[in-house]
């Protein structure tokens, strides 16, 4: 055994019992909150990243990559890597790195048990979302949206502060501040970023702000108001990354009568591929003292996979398992007899995939052969469901281009005006108004701004993985539902490398290109 394969697998050693304790830690803070789950996860969360930032260990990994060739043994190296962007982060003191664990749990708890009042009334998500989705009262609209962005006032000084915190960290490790390590840190170049942001910018602001104006009559019409009294409760969806239903199709005429975990396993047998002991291990269902929000967890990167969702029959929900158990599908076919450091993937490769799936809602053939929709029916829809896709795509494009450029600022200046500022990115790229006299801090309602920092431009890149990924099935495959084909190759060229493979790498191995805008961009032509 070399050197640098010893190295490895002593710190493999000693980090994998520590990341399977954080993360079922937080699972079940995540699904029953409490003190002592809280306790817990900031314990777990503490011992792990004390591990991470092991000086020691990390002058190690960084003297070895140093000394190792790019032209030996590609899986240690890679190992290599991959640990060296671990670590870097958590190259701080230790009682800096405390401080975080502890204020991201508390307000991670404040998320999971936090509900927005109507009228003096708890109500949770799903029921806010019906509001916004099927009342044409428009006070009774802006009650259920400024519930919504309740919790951004409970929860704004801790986010700031976690944004000061999150910039020592980084400037103490030379980076000018979080938004730019986490992307040093993340195998993703800012400038280039910042130039696919322009170009999607470019190509969606004309057919974006045609669409809305078509949307706005429409709502105008509804509402009994001109188009200038239009505010963002008026949307369907409190952040509006996503279109309503005005401006796209409501499926949940169909939707609402299925079984949704049924759907999801037909949906992934008709590739040839089982997700049903990843169901067995999910929380699916809403309840009080559970996390609002969807999200998929591989507890061990040996087959533990998990789902947590707040399932309520509808469009909204089905394409919310899509996606998730596309997530899980990922983590369950990475190949198993990789390095366990290995045994994942880049956040924009999983995140193609979910989006990939999340979109068959939407689709034909899907509504067809496995929604069980009648041909007559799906004539009907099928130009309202071209027109929603793309719908979507400008929708929610233009909402990830307000959420990268805030979080940028936010680093930036923690201590700036971030309200005046987000309503400014709104404005400028969802073409919303801002209500008259709000002054609240609506940005900290969205979860990811506290909690998953610096992650939103993953969403953008993943669509773009998605789309390219589509037009590759369409090629070899002849699309993707109920095709085993399709699956094989997902697995075989995408699932199975895992992180042995750099993102950028993995993507041009899959579909025989370099990731490009141009298959997005031709989804958006399309009408």
């Amino acid at each position: 055994m070399s050197d640098v394969e010893a190295l490895v697998d002593a710190l493999t050693a000693r980090l994998r019992p520590l990341e399977i304790a954080a993360n079922q830690a937080w699972w079940l803070a995540s699904t029953a909150v409490s003190d002592e789950h809280e306790r817990r996860r900031v314990t777990t969360d503490i011992e792990l990243r004390e591990a991470l930032g092991d000086v020691s260990a990390f002058g190690q990994i960084r003297d070895a990559l140093a000394s190792s060739s790019a032209d030996g043994d590609s899986l240690a190296r890679r190992q290599l890597e991959v640990l060296h962007d671990r670590t870097l982060p958590h190259q701080v003191p230790a009682d800096l790195r405390a401080q975080l664990v502890e204020l991201e749990a508390e307000v991670d708890g404040t998320f999971n048990a936090f509900r927005g009042r109507i009228d003096g009334e708890p109500v949770d998500d799903n029921t806010i979302a019906r509001i916004l989705r099927s009342s044409d009262d428009s006070a009774a609209r802006r009650q259920a949206w400024e519930a919504s962005k309740q919790v951004g006032g409970e929860v704004a000084p801790h986010v700031q502060e976690l944004a000061r915190l999150r910039n020592r960290a980084a400037q103490h490790l030379g980076s000018r501040d979080h938004f730019a390590l986490a992307l040093e840190t993340s195998e993703l170049d800012e400038k280039r970023l910042f130039e696919t942001l322009d170009e999607v910018e470019r190509v969606t602001t004309a057919p974006f702000a045609e669409w809305k104006a078509e949307l706005d009559q429409d709502l105008a019409r509804r509402f009994g108001c001109t188009v200038d009294e239009l505010r963002p409760w008026h949307y369907d969806d409190p952040f509006f990354q996503e279109p309503p239903i005005a401006g796209s199709v409501n499926l949940d005429e169909w939707l609402e009568p299925a079984d949704l975990e049924a759907l999801t396993i037909r949906t992934y047998d008709g590739l040839g591929l089982d997700v049903r002991g990843v169901l067995e291990r999910s929380d699916l269902l809403p309840r009080s003292g559970k996390s609002q929000h969807a999200f998929c967890i591989d507890v061990d990167h040996e087959g533990d996979v998990r789902v947590l969702s707040n399932n309520v029959p509808s469009e909204y929900w089905t394409g919310t398992m899509l996606h998730e158990f596309g997530h899980a599908l990922y983590d369950i076919k990475v190949d198993p007899d990789l390095p366990w450091l290995l045994r994942s993937m880049h956040p924009l490769a999983t995140e193609g995939i979910a989006m990939l799936f999340g979109r068959l809602v939407r689709d034909v053939e899907w509504l067809g052969s496995v929604a069980g929709i009648n041909e007559s029916d799906l004539e009907e829809l099928r130009p309202r469901l071209s027109v929603a896709r793309r719908a979507s795509l400008l929708t929610f494009a233009r909402w990830v281009l307000v959420m990268t450029h805030f979080e940028r600022g936010l680093y930036a200046d923690p201590d700036g005006d971030h309200t005046g500022r987000w309503w400014e990115l709104v404005a400028r790229f969802q073409l919303l108004t801002r209500p008259d006299g709000r002054d609240a801090p609506d940005w900290a309602a969205k979860i990811h701004v506290a909690l998953a920092p610096v992650y939103y431009q993953n969403y953008l890149y993943g669509e773009l993985v998605a789309s390219q990924l589509q037009a590759t099935l369409r090629t070899r495959a002849g699309g993707i539902v109920d095709r085993r084909e399709a699956g094989t190759m997902l697995v075989e060229e995408f699932f199975a490398p895992g992180l042995a493979l750099r993102w950028d790498a993995l993507i041009e191995r899959a579909t025989g290109e370099p990731l490009t805008a141009r298959h997005l961009a031709a989804e958006l032509q399309t009408r």
